[in-house]
């Protein structure tokens, strides 16, 4: 396949569906969480329903139960089996340059007009898009292939204002561990440090004795 022969569509939407997700059979899991913040460790459990609803359970702290929610409402958004068509029928794909690594850039026209990304080895290997009144840059380094779809392994992720491109927050970096659990792939670790005003916060989110549900 080569960037000649297929439209710059064909070729996102290639990748869009190289991505791994969970069937609609997905049972939902249990685990057992350790949230490490910086010197500050919780422990608590967790259960994402069928539905891909989170649930934390014994965690005490507001933050640090906030703060496991929303990777547990991240993990399972980026694990949705979402059409293509319902996704993105209503955008326009165009070619733009070929990177020295081989990533081919592809421009977004229509509703989601101003996004782009790049791709390589039928991977999306950059995400450049405007999402809840700010633009996230991710670059992924590293995935891996599940035989069903690849995950990403290491990546990092920044926040700008859409008007002045002024960097909000800091620069993330993040490197995530998935294992196998019945027939399904789910993140067992994530590792984040992010770059704030010269320091660096470290945090790290330890699932373990994961359990389908049902």
């Amino acid at each position: 396949m080569t960037t000649t022969q297929v439209t710059a569509q064909d070729l996102f939407r290639a990748a869009y569906e190289n991505r791994y997700t969970w069937d609609k059979s997905f049972p939902g899991y249990t685990a057992e969480i350790t949230f490490k913040d910086g010197e500050q460790v919780f422990t608590g459990k967790v259960r994402v329903n069928p539905d891909l609803k989170a649930e934390v359970f014994d965690v005490d702290n507001e933050e640090a139960h906030k703060a496991i929610h929303n990777q547990l409402w991240e993990i399972a958004i980026h694990r949705i089996r979402r059409n293509f068509e319902d996704t993105h029928s209503a955008n326009t794909f165009s070619y733009g340059d070929t990177d020295e690594t081989g990533a081919v850039e592809i421009f977004v026209g229509g509703k989601s007009a101003g996004d782009k990304y790049k791709l390589r080895n039928n991977e999306v290997c950059l995400v450049h898009r405007q999402i809840h009144g700010v633009v996230v840059t991710i670059n992924t380094f590293s995935s891996h292939d599940t035989g069903e779809g690849y995950l990403s392994h290491r990546y990092d992720s920044v926040y700008h204002d859409p008007k002045t491109g002024e960097q909000r927050g800091g620069k993330s970096q993040f490197e995530d561990e998935y294992e196998k659990v019945g027939k399904y792939s789910i993140l067992n670790r994530r590792h984040i440090s992010t770059e704030t005003e010269g320091k660096t916060v470290v945090q790290e989110f330890i699932f373990s004795n994961i359990q389908l549900l049902g």
